[in-house]
């Protein structure tokens, strides 16, 4: 999948638009050239992008396009600095990625991994067409969300019914890359099994990790990145006195008439070649001199306070950090510990906010701070972010426990990211990019304040929004997450059953029925436990019925006495509460149209029969499951409760269907769709300003609008709901779902070259999501074997029809 030549710019126009799956002439038009123009750029992508049809070039200009427009590629991080020696470890480290598909460079905080990892990373990317990806592991404090940080990376959202890991696989299948994925150590149990399932499904993918500590795998290369080299006696070609020399002069220090590299091989071997420490060293040579610096090793450097299990290497880094630290004021040594509990990139404001000073202060604290190479400084369009390394964030952390700042401080970091969660809430043009920005500063705000009693009250606004926050951003599986986490927080039960039916929500939008169902009924035990018994019948009384309606969800069907039970139970409770009796009919009537089903099959057609899984042979018609429909609509509209209503006039449709009256359920079904899909679409946030239980009801009801309206001949209906589906954001990465329907409605309109579009459309997003079982290929490869065969294009036929 290489690009073996330069693209022209006239030839990238082209490519764009092919990846759009417009015709020849279409491009034509569009760019005012003629089509034999287009044929010919056509004919010379192809060559010079190795692909072997129009169809795999439209793959990789929708790959390329989606990659740009939805979250560009980022460069590899800017270093400030020269990167000074190690020849010697980018050759061997270079030649170790050609051999390897997994390569480990291991080595203690300090000694230069990133470094070295970094500029190999330059040094081969010529070798990967599909580029080089840089994920930062520091800010992940939650081994199982690694796979959630190479696809922030990638731009990816996740895919309904996959975890995340399986997403990254898809994306990167075929691509020919290099994943460079930096301080693995924290997060080593997580890392191994999601390496060991992306280099199974991805066979052009390369992976170099920077760790502390090996990921004990069968397929791991280990390459132990040593400190810098340390010279003898007259040896002037050592990399660490180059590297202390360069660093000094940087400063402003002038470099001596006669280099005392003796003395300054001295300083390195008791810094042990470690290249942070003899940076530090170094930036103090402008004011201290060779000699101070060695006085000044005498004494302030003393060994790590870690006992018998750190090793020398910790306790040479921890000694130069401690003597750094040593030479600041008061002032910028507070700043330095404060500013520590950062996990991710952050502005003089944030820190000023943070550390408890004014703005002016932290700004000129935080400039001293980086000119002595204790933070980092990147420049973006946002504005200036500063960052600490990872063994400075380490030493800042001890320091904050030493001055009895470490609660105070990350308590204010506490109610920094509240804010922050706050702001992500209004919708904005940059949502996503903020959101990115300062998701991981959030996760790690919440995983300290969890285990606070203290600071409950306010992990459980965290976590709340953080379920709000992801699901706007399409991880579906962390909202769920953090919704469970959301109720294990909240002290109200209200609020802790209102998290699980939220909770519950989002396993229904990832297909997981099982979890839809175990959340459902932890709402409802949490609600009989307060007393409050109309809202425990309403959550029983929903648990049963997505049973009926989403049995195929569920890996385990719900056997019919376990759902009967809920449903006696929830009319139990459900008193003479209006809404819960409007639950319970509404479950009365799924339960009816079930038995209808079991009892008189054979009336509509079979989409119906997935909710027989949990039918009991009972003795319900289905005039009585008409009957009890309306019924469940009728108190339904009288609550004023879209989501209620929408899953009634549901129910109405099936049992419509079944009884035959296809015009009927296409116009219940239609009238579903019109009520759900009439919220305010929340600008950036989209469809998602539903929440997961609307947004959920809402792809469903789409769905079933696109068939019904099939089922009566309504093409012009058919095909609007069908790209509404398509258009849906949240099945971005599944698109084949949506874009199957779409196909099939295309095809019986007669629209050729919409159908060929969709059909591309179609096979490109089966292939990304992992080519997931060919049940899915029905409908859809039948309707693209009928346009080929009349377009007599017989070997796509025959295609589509294998």
């Amino acid at each position: 999948m290489g690009e073996a030549a330069e693209i022209s710019p006239r030839e990238a126009e082209v490519l764009e638009l092919v990846g759009d799956h417009l015709s020849n002439a279409e491009i034509g038009a569009r760019l005012y050239i003629s089509v034999r123009t287009v044929e010919t750029h056509v004919s010379s992508l192809l060559r010079k992008l190795e692909v072997p049809d129009r169809r795999a070039l439209a793959r990789r200009a929708s790959d390329r396009t989606r990659t740009d427009r939805s979250h560009p590629a980022p460069a590899l991080p800017t270093r400030l600095t020269s990167f000074i020696g190690r020849a010697g470890e980018r050759a061997a480290l270079t030649a170790l990625l050609g051999e390897h598909r997994q390569v480990t460079a291991l080595g203690p905080g300090g000694v230069g991994k990133t470094r070295l990892a970094l500029t190999v990373a330059t040094d081969v990317a010529d070798g990967f067409a599909d580029g080089v990806w840089f994920v930062d592991l520091v800010p992940v404090t939650d081994p199982g969300m690694i796979a959630t940080a190479v696809a922030e990376a990638l731009g990816l959202g996740e895919q309904p019914g996959h975890d995340m890991a399986e997403s990254v696989a898809a994306a990167l299948a075929d691509r020919n890359t290099l994943l460079v994925l930096d301080n693995c150590e924290h997060v080593v149990e997580g890392a191994a099994p999601f390496l060991e399932r992306l280099l199974a499904a991805c066979p052009r993918v390369r992976v170099l990790v920077t760790s502390r500590s090996r990921l004990m795998v069968p397929f791991e290369r280990v390459y132990p990145v040593p400190p810098l080299s340390l010279s003898t006696a007259g040896d002037n070609g050592s990399d660490a006195v180059a590297l202390f020399m360069d660093r000094a002069t940087s400063t402003g220090g002038r470099p001596p008439d006669a280099p005392p590299h003796e003395q300054v091989a001295e300083i390195c071997a008791r810094l042990d070649g470690m290249a942070l420490a003899i940076e530090l060293a170094a930036a103090r040579y402008p004011t201290l001199g060779l000699d101070g610096i060695t006085a000044a090793l005498a004494h302030p450097l003393r060994m790590l306070t870690g006992g018998s299990r750190a090793e020398d290497r910790h306790r040479s880094v921890r000694a130069a950090l401690d003597w750094s630290h040593n030479l600041l004021d008061p002032a910028d040594r507070t700043l330095l510990r404060r500013v520590s509990v950062f996990v991710t990139p952050f502005t003089a404001p944030a820190a000023a906010e943070v550390t408890g000073l004014d703005t002016a202060a932290a700004v000129d604290g935080l400039a001293r701070l980086a000119e002595q190479s204790l933070l980092t400084v990147t420049f973006s369009p946002d504005g200036t972010r500063y960052r600490a390394l990872e063994t400075l964030r380490q030493y800042g952390a001890d320091r904050l426990t030493e001055a009895g700042e470490l609660h105070d401080t990350h308590a204010r970091h506490l109610n920094w990211c509240l804010a922050r969660s706050t702001e992500l809430a209004a919708p904005r043009a940059d949502w996503r990019a903020r959101f990115d920005q300062t998701a991981d500063e959030l996760r790690a705000a919440l995983a300290w304040a969890q285990s606070r009693p203290e600071q409950r009250a306010d992990a459980y606004r965290l976590a709340r929004a953080m379920a709000e926050l992801a699901f706007t951003r399409h991880l579906i599986a962390e909202s769920q997450q953090r919704y469970e986490q959301a109720a294990a927080l909240a002290t109200a039960p209200a609020d802790t059953a209102s998290m699980y039916r939220q909770a519950a929500a989002a396993a229904a939008c990832r297909l997981h029925g099982d979890d839809m169902y175990r959340l459902g009924r932890a709402a409802a035990d949490v609600a009989r436990r307060a007393g409050d018994t109309a809202a425990a019948a309403r959550d029983l009384a929903a648990a049963a019925g997505n049973a009926y309606r989403f049995s195929s969800k569920f890996a385990r069907p719900l056997p019919p006495e376990e759902a009967e039970a809920l449903i006696t139970e929830a009319r139990e409770l459900a008193g003479a509460d209006p809404s819960a009796r409007a639950a319970v009919a509404l479950v009365e009537a799924g339960r009816a149209l079930t038995h209808a089903i079991d009892t008189e099959p054979g009336t509509a057609d079979t989409s119906c029969e997935a909710a027989r899984a949990v039918s009991d042979p009972g003795g319900s018609t289905v005039q009585e499951a008409l009957a009890a429909a309306e019924r469940a609509v009728e108190l339904a509209c009288l609550e004023k409760d879209p989501l209620a209503q929408s899953a009634a006039l549901d129910t109405l449709a099936g049992a419509q269907s079944w009884a035959g009256d296809a015009f009927a359920a296409a116009a219940t079904t239609r009238r579903r769709t019109e009520l759900i899909s009439s919220a305010p679409d929340g600008g950036p946030h989209g469809p998602h300003a539903l929440g997961p239980a609307g947004t959920h009801e809402l792809i469903e009801a789409l769905g079933e609008a696109a068939e019904a309206a099939l089922g009566v001949g309504d093409l012009p209906g058919a095909r609007r709901w069908a790209r509404r589906l398509a258009e849906h954001p949240l099945l971005a990465e599944v698109g084949h779902r949506a874009t199957g329907r779409l196909l099939v409605a295309e095809t019986l309109a007669g629209d050729a070259e919409q159908a060929l579009t969709a059909g591309l459309r179609f096979r490109d997003a089966w292939q990304r999501a992992g080519s997931p079982a060919r049940a899915v290929l029905g409908p859809p490869a039948a309707a693209m074997a009928t346009v080929h065969g009349l377009r007599e294009d017989h070997e796509a036929r025959r295609e589509w029809s294998a």
